[in-house]
């Protein structure tokens, strides 16, 4: 006999979505992988025939190897850009109109990073890849999160926003308005131009495509490494904000002053930069001195099944297989 589909999850970032089915034991019975999910650019419905065809594809495999037709027990989603408790409500709705699952439970994919991390649903987790966020929760369903919608939400950060940074240093550095900063010359110089007006002018012309302006993020962390004062400022006020969102979550749940884990994630911080880490294990220590800082390296599609297995009461056992799945046991 095969092993009983129990949970279809599903991680769906920005650029790439992955899909699991998982056995009620804890086995990964077949996963694929598609492209990105973005409903504020395409619309709902278009997001989600898109990830339908990844989840087909999963489905499908599974089948071939002895998977029971029809809905799997319950569909855990991690999805960018289910920002707000809203949001996901109208996301859980449209996924659960697909039939895929008896239950269906959308969360904004931070989660998906932070269950990865930890063996139980508790702690912080600060994701900072094109974006910044952070959510944190407890074994009680507890959670704290912020909108992380950008500006207007007070967030500050994410790749995205330190290239925007970087780039308005350089450009009065450059023309008399700001104080020197190495940026001026190691931004163009990246995409072979000699000086910012250069640069500027691809960039309002197109010649350079704006997306491309996130590469930008590493030229400023080299920079801040090699003593340039105005590129180490922006690296220890992303060290901050990391620190205040983290913090912030603590308090909410009540573990500022106990042993927890608050796990750093996104291309950002997995990148590992010297400065940065040394900065936030600083501030860390100084605001809840209890706190275990953890850098998390498995699939946020592992977190999405966890979530999944959670929800189905599976047992230790079933979570364990999952994770050594992953190579995280």
């Amino acid at each position: 006999m095969g092993v009983t589909a129990s949970v279809l999850a599903i991680d769906a970032g920005n650029s790439k979505t992955d899909v699991a089915l998982v056995g009620a034991d804890g086995s990964v019975l077949a996963s694929a992988r598609g492209g990105g999910f973005q409903p504020p650019k395409v619309g709902i419905g278009a997001a989600l025939d898109a990830l339908a065809t990844t989840v087909g594809e999963v489905l499908a495999a599974a089948g071939a190897g002895g998977a029971p037709a029809g809905p799997v027990d319950h569909v855990s989603a991690c999805l960018a850009n289910a920002d707000l408790p809203v949001e996901e409500r109208e996301l859980t709705d449209a996924l659960h109109a697909r039939g895929w699952g008896r239950t269906t439970e959308v969360r904004n994919d931070t989660f998906a990073i932070l269950r990865a991390g930890v063996d139980e649903p508790r702690g912080v987790a600060v994701v900072c890849g094109a974006g910044i966020n952070c959510v944190g929760m407890l074994p009680d369903g507890r959670t704290a999160r912020f909108p992380a919608i950008g500006k207007i939400s007070g967030d500050w950060g994410g790749g995205g926003g330190l290239a925007e940074e970087a780039l308005w240093y350089a450009a009065r550095a450059e023309d008399g308005r700001g104080e020197p900063t190495a940026l001026a010359t190691a931004l163009p110089a990246h995409f072979g131009l000699g000086s910012m007006y250069a640069l500027i002018e691809s960039l309002h012309l197109g010649h350079i495509t704006s997306v491309r302006k996130h590469e930008l993020t590493p030229v400023l962390f080299a920079t801040g490494a090699e003593g340039d004062p105005v590129a180490r400022s922006l690296v220890h006020r992303l060290a901050e904000e990391v620190v205040a969102m983290s913090t912030v979550a603590l308090a909410r749940l009540d573990l500022l002053d106990e042993e927890v884990p608050v796990l750093l994630g996104g291309s950002v911080l997995a990148a590992r930069h010297p400065q940065l880490d040394e900065h936030i294990r600083l501030l860390l220590a100084a605001k809840a001195p209890k706190a275990v800082v953890d850098w998390v390296t498995a699939p946020p599609v592992l977190g999405a099944a966890l979530l999944g297995l959670d929800h189905t009461g599976a047992p230790p056992e079933a979570h364990a297989r999952l994770r050594a799945h992953y190579g995280r046991d």
